[in-house]
């Protein structure tokens, strides 16, 4: 297992986790609490994208976020959005799967394209509170965020996100 930080966002973390095959099959650590022994996660999560699925720009202010593709393909876009960060507004774009996670601080807003059918799960520093489940246009032109697709199948809450700029200062994180 290996631990790397990303070159592009600061507190963001990029996972290489061993697989160990035989012809029956394989075996993963997904998680161990001392790989990143600040994060205390208490939820599990998993979402399935059909292929075509794309899933927010979403953020928290009180989350952190360790996203794992069971099966299929995550194209991940990372935006940083905390005002205070050295790497504020950095993209980072990646794809995510086989024996890989990511680590995503909070502040950091996140999205995934699925080309594929996808499975993610996902594990989270808080319990489900809708008042943190914020989101950004994910084709804000003023992100100039590229996304390897322009009509992709959204939900009515990221396809009605608000823009960046339109953003209150107080949903904002710092």
């Amino acid at each position: 297992m290996d631990i790397r930080p990303s070159a592009v966002i600061d507190g963001v973390q990029h996972l290489s986790l061993d697989q160990h095959s035989d012809n029956r099959g394989y075996f993963m650590e997904t998680f161990r609490s001392a790989w990143l022994p600040t994060a205390k996660f208490m939820q599990n999560n998993m979402s399935k994208s059909e292929a075509g699925v794309l899933r927010g720009l979403h953020y928290h202010r009180s989350q952190e976020d360790l996203w794992f593709i069971p099966s299929g393909l995550a194209e991940v876009t990372l935006i940083d959005l905390r005002t205070s960060s050295p790497s504020s507004m950095a993209v980072e774009q990646f794809e995510l799967s086989g024996p890989a996670a990511v680590y995503i601080p909070i502040g950091v807003g996140h999205g995934f394209y699925a080309p594929v059918e996808t499975l993610m799960a996902y594990m989270v520093t808080a319990a489900y509170d809708g008042t943190d489940e914020l989101g950004v246009l994910w084709n804000d032109p003023d992100l100039g965020i590229k996304w390897p697709v322009e009509s992709p199948s959204l939900s009515d809450r990221d396809l009605t996100a608000s823009k960046w700029a339109d953003v209150p200062a107080d949903l904002r994180p710092s």
